[in-house]
């Protein structure tokens, strides 16, 4: 289990890194907006190469990042019902939900995406509007984003199955009891019940 710990802390600095990284295309991409904005408005000029500039850093961010945001435990989920189950219980939740379900859609994502990728790389494939950008620069992000992914999540197995032995303890933040906020208002529905 030691190795199997070394290769998920590996694979964790790996999207630390990334994630925080790609965080400056988001400044980016507001940059190059409000310039083509600006340029558009003051100079009655506009290209579609900028406007297809902020697409792929959108597009970037939001698949760069999900190895991250996966780490960060940050992905949307409904807690509604974890909220009230044991810690126990919401790691076995965790743990078959991204063995079932999380790990195989990232498996067949990342399959499908590199004949997505290669072919668009292979043939240069451009965009269909004028004065647009090649595209596979923007198909090689959905490519990296799901190899990522897939590398968190078999990260994210190796902790719950550690955690769940007692061999190691859950970072701060992994917790998925209710926010503060969920619990007082519980709180108070159940003093109005009672």
């Amino acid at each position: 289990m030691g190795s199997l710990l070394t290769l998920s802390r590996f694979i964790d600095r790996i999207n630390e890194f990334v994630g925080r990284n790609v965080s400056w295309l988001v400044l980016a991409a507001v940059l190059i907006s409000a310039g083509n904005a600006t340029i558009r408005k003051m100079f009655d000029m506009s290209s579609n190469a900028w406007l297809e500039v902020q697409w792929y850093l959108f597009g970037a961010v939001f698949m760069l990042a999900a190895g991250y945001t996966l780490r960060k435990n940050e992905h949307v989920r409904i807690d509604v019902l974890a909220g009230n189950l044991s810690k126990r219980a919401r790691d076995w939740i965790d743990l078959f939900g991204h063995f079932l379900f999380l790990l195989p859609f990232c498996l067949m994502m990342t399959y499908l995406a590199w004949p997505f990728f290669w072919r668009s790389f292979q043939s240069g494939e451009m965009s269909s509007n004028a004065g647009g950008l090649i595209i596979w620069p923007a198909k090689a992000s959905v490519l990296l984003g799901f190899i990522l992914l897939t590398a968190q999540a078999v990260s994210e197995i190796i902790k719950r199955i550690a955690i769940i032995r007692g061999i190691i303890e859950d970072e701060p933040g992994h917790d998925h009891s209710m926010p503060p906020q969920v619990e007082a208002a519980t709180d108070m529905k159940g003093r109005t019940d009672a």
